[in-house]
């Protein structure tokens, strides 16, 4: 009878501890579900237990006068100028049962809400979220590959020089 009980008592709490299961780690590259952005996940914090997100790519990576976008709806104003692009969305999203909890930054309105991530695929991230826990929303990102980020917006470099020809060379040893 112990032996039964012990045993059932085992299986339960192997049960309880499947359900509480880590999130899956959505570390990698996704594009958001409006398509205009890329944002890269990556583990950060002590131990590598966070997650924080910075965008990547972007659609429309320039304003109509051919100048980087900017972060102008950020309330501060000093703020205003940072680049979208390498710009930190999500920092520091603690492991919260199967997924990932804290606050993410949204550019386009200039405010900060509660959101989730949680891995529903190997392909799909669902991110939902909430402004004073009223409004809330969800989407899902989809897995694209880390090779398709931008870069600074840099100005073309001048040709190099072009070198010098061997047969001048030749010429000489004559």
């Amino acid at each position: 009878m112990r032996l039964a009980l012990g045993t059932t008592a085992l299986l339960l709490a192997g049960l309880g501890t499947a359900s509480a299961e880590a999130p899956k780690d959505p570390s990698g590259t996704w594009l958001t579900g409006d398509g205009r952005a890329k944002i890269r996940i990556d583990r950060c914090g002590p131990g590598q237990s966070l997650v924080c997100g910075k965008v990547v790519w972007l659609k429309v990576p320039t304003t109509e006068a051919g100048s980087p976008r900017t972060d102008l709806k950020n309330p501060d104003p000093k703020k205003r100028a940072r680049p979208v692009i390498g710009l930190q969305l999500i920092e520091g999203l603690k492991p919260d049962e199967e997924k990932f909890s804290g606050e993410l930054y949204n550019i386009e309105e200039g405010k900060t809400y509660q959101v989730s991530l949680e891995r529903e695929s190997a392909q799909e991230l669902s991110v939902s979220g909430c402004l004073l826990k009223i409004l809330c929303g969800s989407q899902t990102w989809t897995r694209v590959p880390d090779v398709n980020q931008q870069a600074a917006v840099v100005p073309p470099e001048a040709p190099a020089p072009k070198p010098a020809k061997p047969a001048a060379k030749a010429a000489k040893a004559e």
